[in-house]
């Protein structure tokens, strides 16, 4: 099994792997390890990745891309309607209010939420990681801007189980998933700076590293800061330029704003690396007219300068949260595409004093990142252990109504870069259930208009037996994927027995409605916690409660005299139900609608492309038939039938413009085929017979030459019988009055009409005369033995080593002398050393 790593840009996709060999980038079918973030609907299937990029200026209307930052916003949010009117395609609103994509798809307008077009996406890059590495994905971790709030987060979670189901493990930081791509630190803690300029994003942070953990420190971005927005500059610049020079209104044509957009940054891309003049030429640009400008560095830096100087403000909050200097910086690395730009990297580079470093592959350091993590937290891979401390992005309040202070209560929970995952358990007093609201308290940092997070009703609250508040312990947490939660609740039965003991004066008593809070932490300590989040969640919480007993239980002994007594007291822990009303999270009905339908599209993705498939091969068929009926098998058309009733015959095919069943080319391909398949037959037959009677005789002539040689009486074969022999002569003669007869046959005969004779049949012929003449030509000789005799030492026993030679002598030179077969057996062999 292998884990993945998902990178999911703005406009480009890279999947990382991590298995034995280490971490690679995975490419996709184009052999391309970038994907296009992009997905095309079409009136019969959808297209996603390179195959709708190729579809983003012809079916402009139907082709989404950059609808990552539309995830978790609701319809009526400013920063949807100011970008609504400068996309090509059209923003709707879905029934729960969210922003939903409007297209044209399997010929009736749809309007798909930004969940289900984000999981069409994650199920191409699974898809494509599964095609390379020929094997199922078992977990994979995604990544999402550290900016992100907690509605946009739940959101990509709801995406990534459309697609995903049980595999999805967690999303992470773009910045930190960047910094596990780096060695292993010293034993020095270094405080290293990374910087994340994409297309759409801009983030920064500080990680501090020691002994094999990695803490980020503090986390700043700019959301809406990238290279978009040196793209829409140079736009805006060559609008301005076309429409004095060509008369020409860009932005009126939506195709036509495409595609300057796709020159422009090409433009971009290579003024990085060029400071001269270079030109932009677009043919046939607006009512058939060429267009075409200039443009060198200096110029676009300097039209781009308002955009510029927004780099430094994030840095500078970074160094303002951790209270370090420059100086403390042991490092800064840049990634992300816009970050090649050379007055970026001025800019930066400037800001802190020191050479930047570019050790990080700009564009894959967040997938080989993730694919890194993914392997550190699934238990089908086992990794060094690296301990990764994350952070809150924005500081995280709850609120609640108190009957004691007849007003709404709040408290900050985790303050701004917090570490995370972490949580907290809260006590309460109450006597009936209550709700707690969730929120951001930092509305004027917040990117998002809603601060807040979401609704958490506690039921089934009841008082004490007495009468009295009961305490109600609630655990909130920030989880593994920076979404923060109301994990659990549990109410504190009082039990009195008989016994009794010291007894406890509680100041402050609880009163009718009151509400006390009290807080305790539990951070998760090490790498190893936070990857096992899961295991150790019922554990965890059961310390928990009892340690807040126990504290509680002794902040309330010290202020009491020792002499007081009370009945002993038991507690019972009863679980609690709790009512989840986050902000935008798909209700789990709709989750399973969105399941089910993007089942229902993979399978008419798939149809499709079997349709197309067979389409495809009427068309090669046709085509190839069409070229080689009047080129090589032109000779093979039979006489009885017209070549051009022939040629017509396989060229009606169907016409392309009109979409047909799969059935439909399949049956035409069979039917074009019953005609041009006997053509293409005679054409092999003429091609390879030759070949085949060339065989056959090189066969027989290798016979022939073996019976000669026996005929010859040629040492070698003196061992054979001539019966056998004979046998041969006869099975030659009659291959070869065989093979004179098939080829005087064939001849005569047209090469339009079907052979007389088949290849299949001559290589039959051959194999025949193979398996009867090989066993005889190829018989070995008989091994000889010359017969022992016993020697009368060997019948009384064993001999002396020294007399056996001068015994052996004697015995060979009586056997000459007396005429014995042995005598006749060694002159035949002379060679033959009887010792």
């Amino acid at each position: 099994m292998s884990v993945l790593g998902f990178d999911v840009g703005f406009m480009n996709c890279y999947v990382a792997v991590a298995r034995a060999g280490g971490i690679e980038t995975v490419a996709n079918e184009y052999s391309d390890r970038c994907t296009p973030a992009c997905v095309s609907f079409g009136p019969r299937n959808r297209s996603i990745g390179a195959a709708a990029k190729s579809q983003v200026v012809t079916n402009c209307k139907n082709t989404v891309q950059g609808f990552k930052r539309f995830h978790g916003r609701a319809f009526s949010d400013p920063y949807v309607q100011r970008l609504k009117n400068s996309l090509v395609y059209d923003i709707a609103q879905m029934p729960t209010g969210t922003a939903g994509i409007k297209v044209m798809y399997m010929e009736e307008e749809k309007v798909f939420s930004i969940e289900q077009v984000t999981a069409m996406l994650l199920t191409k890059l699974k898809e494509t990681a599964e095609n390379a590495l020929k094997k199922p994905v078992a977990d994979c971790v995604i990544s999402v801007p550290c900016y992100y709030t907690d509605a946009e987060r739940r959101s990509v979670v709801d995406a990534a189980q459309i697609c995903f189901s049980l595999f999805f493990l967690v999303i992470k930081h773009n910045v930190t998933s960047i910094t596990v791509d780096l060695p292993a630190p010293e034993e020095k803690a270094r405080n290293v700076v990374f910087v994340d300029l994409g297309h759409s994003g801009y983030q920064t942070s500080v990680c501090a590293f020691n002994k094999g953990k990695l803490k980020v420190l503090a986390t700043a971005c700019d959301p809406e800061l990238g290279g978009k927005d040196l793209d829409e500059a140079l736009v805006k610049h060559f609008c301005e330029e076309f429409g004095k020079k060509y008369k020409l209104d860009v932005k009126s044509k939506p195709r036509a704003l495409v595609r300057l957009y796709q020159e422009c940054e090409k433009l971009k891309k290579l003024m990085s690396a060029n400071s001269s003049d270079l030109p932009l030429n677009i043919e046939c640009f607006m009512n058939d007219i060429d267009v075409s400008g200039k443009l060198n560095r200096s110029q676009f830096e300097e039209m781009c300068a308002e955009v510029l100087t927004r780099v430094e403000p994030p840095l500078q909050s970074l160094l303002e949260h951790t209270k370090l200097k420059k100086e403390d910086i042991y490092a800064v690395e840049i990634v992300g595409g816009a970050s090649r730009i050379p007055a970026v990297k001025e800019r930066i580079s400037k800001f802190f004093g020191k050479e930047l470093s570019t050790t990080l592959n700009a564009d894959e350091a967040v997938a080989r990142g993730c694919a890194l993590q993914c392997a550190m937290l699934s238990p089908a891979c086992k990794v060094r252990e690296f301990s990764i401390t994350d952070v809150v992005p924005y500081p995280i309040s709850l609120k609640w109504h108190s009957a004691a202070e007849e007003g709404i209560t709040d408290c900050e929970v985790f303050p701004k870069n917090h570490a995370a995952p972490f949580s907290k358990v809260l006590t309460f007093y109450r006597k009936e259930p209550f709700s707690l609201e969730a929120y951001y308290n930092c509305p004027n940092e917040l990117p998002y208009p809603d601060p807040t997070i979401g609704q958490f009703l506690i039921q089934k609250v009841v008082p004490q037996a007495s009468g009295e508040s009961s305490k109600v312990k609630v655990k909130v947490r920030v989880n593994i994927h920076g979404i923060f939660s109301v994990s659990s609740a549990s109410l504190v039965e009082v039990q009195k027995s008989d016994e009794t003991e010291p007894m406890e004066t509680e100041q402050g008593n609880d009163k009718d409605g009151e509400s006390k809070m009290q807080t305790d932490q539990e951070e998760l300590q090490g790498h190893g916690d936070a990857q096992k989040e899961t295991e150790e969640k019922t554990a965890r919480e059961s310390e928990e409660m009892e340690t807040t007993s126990e504290e509680s239980k002794n902040e309330k002994k010290s202020d009491q005299p020792p002499q007081a007594k009370k009945p002993k007291v038991k507690t019972k822990v009863l679980e609690l139900p709790i009512e989840n009303s986050p902000q935008w999270q798909l209700a789990d009905d709709m989750l399973n609608l969105f399941v089910e339908n993007e089942g229902k599209m993979i399978m008419q993705d798939k149809l499709e492309k079997e349709r197309n498939d067979a389409k495809n091969n009427v068309e090669e068929y046709v085509y190839d038939m069409r070229d080689k009926l009047h080129g090589i098998l032109e000779k093979f058309v039979s006489e009885t039938v017209s070549k051009s009733l022939v040629t017509e015959k396989i060229t009606a095919r169907l016409p392309l413009h009109i979409d047909q069943p799969k059935q439909v080319y399949i049956d035409k391909l069979a039917e074009i085929k019953k005609l041009g398949q006997p053509i293409q037959e005679r054409y092999i037959e003429a091609e390879e017979r030759p070949k085949a009677f060339e065989e056959l005789g090189k066969q027989i002539q290798q016979y022939m030459k073996f019976v000669e040689a026996f005929k010859m009486k040629e040492e070698q074969y003196d061992h054979l019988e001539e019966a056998d022999v004979t046998k041969v002569d006869k099975l030659i003669s009659d291959a070869m009055i065989w093979m004179n007869s098939a080829m005087n046959q064939q001849s005569k005969q047209s090469l339009a009409v079907d052979p007389s004779v088949k290849v299949k049949d001559i290589k039959a012929k051959t194999r025949e005369l193979f398996s009867a003449c090989n066993p005889i030509v190829t018989k070995p000789k008989p091994k000889v033995e010359l017969p022992k005799e016993d020697t009368p030492a060997e019948q009384n026993g064993p001999v002396n080593e020294q007399e056996k030679p001068q015994e052996e002598a004697a015995d060979k030179g009586t056997a000459e002398n007396t005429g014995n077969p042995t005598s006749e057996n060694t002159e035949n062999k002379p060679d033959m050393d009887l010792d």
